[in-house]
């Protein structure tokens, strides 16, 4: 099956996506990982990459929809997918489409977390990420556990776009472009809207019922 999350950055997408790989042996495509991994690679289109992300915007349709067609036609990965916050707007979910419907494929599920702006924000500003094992931990909720990894402390750092203005940034863009994608969507019998200020546990479980049905 193919799955789509959809929620504001800070939602907790990435997570929930991980859960999702684990249980039902799919793959987790995020642009924003597929992104820094060009930037990290320092790549030319990763320098463009970084400056754009730095600024909080999002970047440009033709990049994030070349990296994820050499994902949808990689034979390892047919209909085993989750999209972790992509689409972003209507021209990418309509792109989408036709990169699946090319290579036999459709989406099953559509998941849309819904989160209120403070729950976001205190999420973000206290993210921290392991460098060598890339586990997301924070500062406001895992305090222990962050004292506690067994990675050490210096591999714990803050990414660049995680500041006050860049979530502005980012959460107006995301109402301004992203909406439209799940009014577009909302309709279909496949789409869910779940609660996504509640404990990690309780989200992972309600999206575990729903994908067994």
């Amino acid at each position: 099956m193919n799955v789509i999350i959809f929620g504001p950055p800070g939602s907790g997408k990435g997570t929930q996506s991980q859960n999702l790989v684990n249980k039902f042996d799919l793959h987790q495509v995020s642009t924003g990982d597929l992104l820094r991994l060009e930037i990290k690679e320092k790549s030319e289109i990763g320098k463009k990459i970084e400056k754009i992300i730095e600024q909080g915007d999002f970047v440009k349709d033709n990049i994030v929809n070349e990296l994820l067609n050499r994902v949808i036609t990689n034979p390892k990965y047919k209909n085993k997918i989750v999209f972790d916050g992509y689409p972003r707007n209507i021209n990418q979910a309509e792109t989408l489409e036709v990169m699946l419907n090319s290579n036999n494929q459709s989406i099953n599920f559509i998941l849309f977390l819904k989160v209120s702006r403070e729950i976001i924000e205190k999420r973000i500003l206290g993210r921290i990420i392991c460098e060598k094992c890339n586990k997301t931990m924070n500062e406001y909720f895992n305090e222990k556990e962050i004292v506690n990894h067994e990675c050490g402390k210096n591999y714990l750092k803050k990414r660049k776009d995680d500041n006050q203005a860049a979530i502005i940034t980012r959460y107006e863009e995301y109402m301004a472009k992203t909406k439209p994608v799940l009014d577009f969507y909302s309709t279909r019998s496949y789409f869910h809207e779940i609660d996504g200020n509640q404990k990690i546990q309780v989200i992972k479980g309600k999206i575990e019922d729903i994908l067994k049905v």
